[in-house]
């Protein structure tokens, strides 16, 4: 069916997932690697990832399951997830940061988690501003980031990150306890 607008947006021109410094925390955002499984796996038995996340891995099994899906993410054009990494020892894994949910006019949607040791050291809005810039040189015009009104933790990331407030969206998130008001915040490509 044709569209009155073109489809113009791919936001990856190169076969590798780059790695990206992150100054300001201390890191890079690397590929995901088989060997982060137990690391991984580690984190969603935070209580803290499990709330927000609702999702456990009973497995290092289960958690290459994951990392397979996330690397499979950019060889199929759908995601961009990066684990973010210690600078001085890359198999320190201090968080998560992507750019999914690629839409065809340049809308993504980024995600974020930091592992329990690694929080409280700027590494979620560091890590987001270098996959935001990353995003941005590809192409896409807007970046939008939703957490539930409860974590004001996820609140002061987007806001660190140069995500803007833009409204709630309600109950439009299943959590363990139930259904959450959710903060919309973006970022556009241009001011």
């Amino acid at each position: 069916m044709p569209t009155l607008l073109p489809v113009t947006f791919a936001p990856f021109t190169d076969p590798e997932q780059p790695v990206l410094d992150v100054p300001a925390a201390g890191a890079r955002l690397r590929p995901w690697r088989v060997e982060d499984a137990a690391a991984v796996r580690a984190v969603y038995a935070d209580a803290a990832i499990q709330q927000w996340h609702v999702r456990v891995l009973e497995s290092d099994d289960e958690a290459r399951e994951v990392l397979d899906g996330w690397r499979a993410g950019w060889a199929d054009g759908r995601e961009s997830s990066w684990a973010v990494a210690d600078a001085t020892d890359d198999s320190v894994v201090l968080g998560r940061t992507a750019v999914k949910t690629f839409d065809p006019h340049g809308v993504g949607a980024v995600a974020y988690w930091t592992a329990p040791a690694a929080r409280g050291r700027g590494v979620a809005p560091a890590a987001l501003v270098v996959a935001a810039g990353w995003a941005f040189a590809a192409g896409f015009h807007r970046l939008e980031l939703v957490h539930s009104t409860d974590n004001p933790s996820s609140c002061r990331v987007a806001e660190k990150a140069g995500f803007e407030a833009e409204g709630v969206l309600r109950q439009s998130v299943r959590h363990l306890d139930g259904w959450h008001d959710m903060h919309l915040h973006a970022r556009l490509a241009t001011p």
